[in-house]
């Protein structure tokens, strides 16, 4: 299914996109207070061409999907309490962790993670973004916010990582956020990482819940689907 009409990528979304594609190097760097740190831009060497190159396949294949992301402040029908819950599991916590990671580097309060762990946390966080990515090709309705996009024909997507979980793009979320601390050799990064996830997990749950009660065809995809996150277990 192809998007109702194509709509043209402003420059404030442009702005939008590179700042936040950015933002993460720039404050873990900054708070390091060094740019020679490998690990790190081994990590950012996977994210930001798996992120821009999504972006570009997106763009091929669902235009109206970037705007509506593009635009989700101006959006209709956005759910109040996810006004709240997207800053703080896509925004807030995530820069804390390249914050706290920044600076752990510099005071060395860590450095206790062996290089077997962070690479092996770099191929869990690397396939993390892959889950993500796919989900986003796969659903043309893979928008910011949650809400019901009757205005663009909201409709169940049930194929390619839906089949597996019915949020897929979270689930990568989850791998990418909880391994970024194992990379970066910081211990104390875990605790903005856990509580992105803990707020990834509750906007899962509410957001399933919308859409069972919103959503035609959803409520019979979770007989299908059975698990939001993980397979056999939840």
């Amino acid at each position: 299914m192809t998007g109702a009409s194509e709509k043209k990528i402003t420059p404030k979304a442009i702005i939008g996109f590179m700042g936040h594609l950015f933002l993460h190097p720039f404050v873990l760097f900054v708070n390091a207070r060094t740019v020679d740190w490998p690990v790190a831009w081994i990590l950012f060497g996977l994210f930001i061409p798996v992120v821009v190159g999504t972006r570009i396949l997106v763009y091929k294949k669902n235009p109206d999907l970037i705007e509506e992301r593009a635009s989700y402040k101006d959006s209709g029908n956005v759910k109040s309490w996810d006004k709240i819950l997207v800053p703080l599991a896509a925004f807030i916590f995530p820069v804390i962790i390249f914050f706290i990671a920044g600076q752990d580097k510099y005071f060395h309060w860590t450095n206790s993670i062996p290089l077997w762990a962070q690479i092996a946390a770099i191929i869990i966080a690397f396939l993390g973004l892959l889950i993500s990515s796919w989900a986003m090709l796969e659903n043309r309705f893979f928008s910011t916010m949650v809400r019901i996009q009757n205005d663009r024909g909201h409709t169940v997507c049930d194929s390619g990582p839906y089949k597996m979980t019915r949020h897929p793009g979270y689930t990568g979320g989850i791998l990418y956020y909880l391994m970024t601390p194992l990379v970066l050799d910081s211990l104390w990064a875990f605790i903005p990482a856990g509580l992105a996830t803990a707020f990834i997990i509750i906007r899962t749950a509410m957001e399933d819940k919308t859409l069972r009660l919103e959503l035609a065809g959803y409520e019979e995809y979770t007989r299908k689907t059975r698990y939001r996150l993980l397979p056999g277990i939840w």
